[in-house]
């Protein structure tokens, strides 16, 4: 007599590993694995630490990214947060794919063969958790060019509005030129 399959093995969903199906991650596999942040800090984690890791260390350290703080700073509902989500959701998510080892008893996760696939969509998010300048740049843009426009609203200086019409768009324009020089030469 045949073995039947429980409702999660008929809805789809993969219980043991099965290393072929592991070795097929489709692109669409992939971003959907990547879609949470935590998952991706998981596995950002793993890239920059040697196996296995604590779950413990693992929450601690996406927790200090999430709240761009330190180990040490964090608050304890910090920790716990971030603990009971990888721990329920997001590492078993990685271990059915294959993606890591999840030992839930030990609270160890290990790095497998599959999870260097994952370094180019993730190479580069060190570099992009520092702070982008620009959404500064265009607000200081902004604040000038509105005190600009009360100072000549208020009568303290006669200028057309016209000209200052013209002013304002070119203070953009020259903010975003620079943003669009800068980006292109950063690629």
């Amino acid at each position: 007599m045949a073995p039947t399959a429980s409702p999660t093995q008929q809805a789809g969903e993969q219980t043991s590993r099965d290393p072929e199906a592991d070795d097929s991650l489709e692109p669409d596999d992939i971003y959907h694995i990547l879609q949470t942040r935590r998952r991706r800090d998981a596995l950002r984690y793993l890239r920059a630490n040697d196996d296995p890791v604590l779950l413990s260390d693992l929450a601690e350290q996406v927790a200090a990214w999430e709240h761009e703080t330190t180990v040490e700073n964090l608050h304890s509902d910090q920790r716990q947060r971030v603990y009971i989500s990888l721990y329920q959701s997001h590492l078993p998510k990685l271990d059915t794919r294959g993606i890591i080892d999840y030992d839930k008893d030990r609270g160890t996760i290990t790095s497998t063969s599959i999870t260097p696939r994952f370094d180019p969509y993730l190479a580069g998010l060190e570099a992009s958790d520092s702070s982008d300048p620009w959404p500064y740049r265009y607000a200081g843009a902004v604040g000038c060019c509105g005190l600009f426009l009360a100072v000549i609203a208020s009568g303290i200086v006669a200028i057309p509005w016209l000209v200052a019409s013209v002013f304002t768009v070119l203070a953009f324009a020259a903010v975003t030129a620079a943003h669009v020089y800068a980006v292109s030469v950063d690629s």
